[in-house]
């Protein structure tokens, strides 16, 4: 049987040495647990209850000697008037006396004993100095004399109070002495084991590990194709195999990446040419699309126009729908594309002011806001926000517009607002109109989906999914409120923005003059 057979494995050694110092170590630690409640109690009784208990006594002495002032003040002279600080200190009294209480003044601990010592030579004390009757010197004579008995009362729980906080900083100072010679244990504890694991395994352990690590770094240097070898104990051989095969496997997943970044390098050049077609695309369908129906459109106006009179009613029901028809197919056309082109076509992300944008877009609705008699209401303190200056005005629109058309008998009455949520912006628009079910939350924001017929209410089903589109275009979202009971609120978020890019209130002001 070879010595190397014999020999305990790097692991055994290990182990052994680990639960060595961990039983020193946890003994240690276990007084240092025990030193360090000590303390806690210590340092509790101390600040939490004889402490509070001595400012409470304090507070229970200047509450009698007022009590005192005002009643010798009224005994002198048989003044009402004098009493007011006598009235004052009884209350004062009361709140100490249950906050000694409250700290563990019980009738059966010697804090409370003292405290019913005082309330009774203070009772006994008022019940001779207020009486039925007229006050005379000889009460006055007795009353101080039995304030005498209070104060010394309340000399005694002083005392005591002082002579329990003078005990409790000696545990205190016992407690912390004790704790600190714990760490100091468990420093020269820690200091011991280190050493013997540094001594102990720095041969068999550190020299191979060191020799590996150069193997490594030269490979991942040089060459990450030169083979990573290890010597010294069975531990460190393996963990010089499962490097190598970790360096193979990374070989293969590297010539994979590359193999993958040239694909999707070919189909991103694809997919660039792919929508730079549909662009066109688009483009030229609209065009191609839009001529035929003005097309349409023109010649059955005409035929309204020139054969009118030999057309009965149902003719010229035919030519309204087929011009109707018509109409709504290039507004369709019109939605599309623009909603195609959310992201993909405009201007540069700017800063801009939403006042601004809120403005602009009720100029846009301004002929129907007059037709309906509406009553917009944008609030001051719309923030700064980047942007595209065209999109976020057509959100504004969109949803101001849909609560004109929405509306109920009622004049419409819509509110922008908006309010500070942490990193970002919550705008709302609300407004007092026929109101959406709450389980069609979702649904209004999808393409074409619309919740009235076209005879009740014109459009083509795009604007929400737009706005939809355009809010997380800037890294927003947009939601229905369905908490509102009444009308329509919509809200939706747009990033704050950083706070070196916020104008400061001097700015502003200099703007402004």
């Amino acid at each position: 049987m070879t010595p190397s057979s014999t020999a305990w494995p790097m692991r055994r050694w290990v182990t052994l040495l680990a639960l060595a110092e961990a039983i020193v170590l946890g003994a240690a630690l276990l007084g240092g647990a025990i030193a360090l409640t000590n303390l806690s109690d210590a340092r509790t009784r101390l600040l939490d209850q004889t402490g509070p208990q001595l400012l409470q006594a304090n507070a229970l002495a200047t509450a009698l000697v007022n009590q005192e002032t005002g009643i010798r003040g009224y005994l002198l002279t048989q003044r009402q008037d004098f009493l007011e600080p006598y009235r004052t200190g009884l209350a004062q009294q009361n709140q100490a006396a249950a906050e000694l209480r409250r700290l563990g003044a019980t009738p059966t601990t010697p804090p409370g004993r003292d405290l019913d010592a005082v309330l009774a030579a203070a009772d006994t004390w008022r019940g001779a100095a207020l009486t039925p009757t007229a006050p005379t010197p000889a009460q006055a004579e007795q009353s101080k004399t039995l304030f005498d008995t209070v104060r010394a009362r309340l000399a005694d729980q002083t005392a005591h109070l002082e002579a329990a906080r003078a005990g409790g900083r000696a545990d205190l100072t016992s407690a912390s002495n004790l704790l600190t010679w714990m760490l100091i244990a468990i420093a020269v504890v820690i200091a011991v084991a280190f050493v013997l694991l540094f001594v102990g395994l720095r041969r068999a352990v550190v020299g191979p590990i060191q020799q590996l690590a150069a193997a490594v770094r030269d490979a991942a240097a040089r060459d990450l194709r030169r083979p990573v070898t290890g010597t010294g104990p069975r531990e460190v051989r393996q963990l010089a195999t499962d490097v190598d095969t970790m360096r193979r496997r990374i070989l293969e997943e590297v010539a994979e990446l590359e193999q993958a970044h040239a694909q999707l390098e070919t189909r991103t050049h694809a997919l660039e040419r792919s929508n730079s077609d549909l662009e066109q695309f688009a483009y030229v369908a609209s065009h191609d699309l839009q001529e035929p129906l003005r097309k349409v459109t023109s010649f059955c106006q005409l035929l309204e126009k020139r054969y009118s009179d030999k057309l009965d009613e149902r003719g010229e029901q035919y030519i309204g729908f087929a011009v109707d028809g018509a109409k709504r197919m290039q507004v369709l056309i019109n939605d599309l594309l623009a909603f195609s082109r959310v992201g993909r076509r405009g201007g540069q992300p700017v800063e801009t002011d939403t006042s601004a944008l809120v403005t602009a877009a009720t100029a846009n609705l301004d002929s129907i806001i007059t037709d309906t008699g509406a009553h917009i209401t944008v609030a001051d303190d719309l923030p700064p926000v980047r942007g595209e200056v065209s999109l976020l005005t057509a959100v504004f629109q969109n949803l101001i517009g849909n609560a004109l058309k929405f509306r109920s008998e009622q004049p419409p009455h819509v509110t922008v607002a908006a309010e500070r949520d942490g990193e970002e912006w919550v705008f709302s628009v609300t407004d007092n109109g026929i109101g959406i079910d709450p389980q069609y939350a979702e649904r209004i924001f999808v393409i074409f989906q619309r919740l009235h017929g076209r005879g009740d209410y014109p459009g083509t089903g795009i604007g929400l999914a737009m706005c939809r589109k355009i809010v997380e275009h800037h890294g927003g979202r947009i939601w229905l409120d369905t908490d509102v009971s009444e009308g329509t609120c919509f809200r939706f978020t747009l990033p704050a923005l950083p706070a070196s890019e916020q104008p400061d209130a001097a700015d502003e002001e200099q703007d402004a003059a």
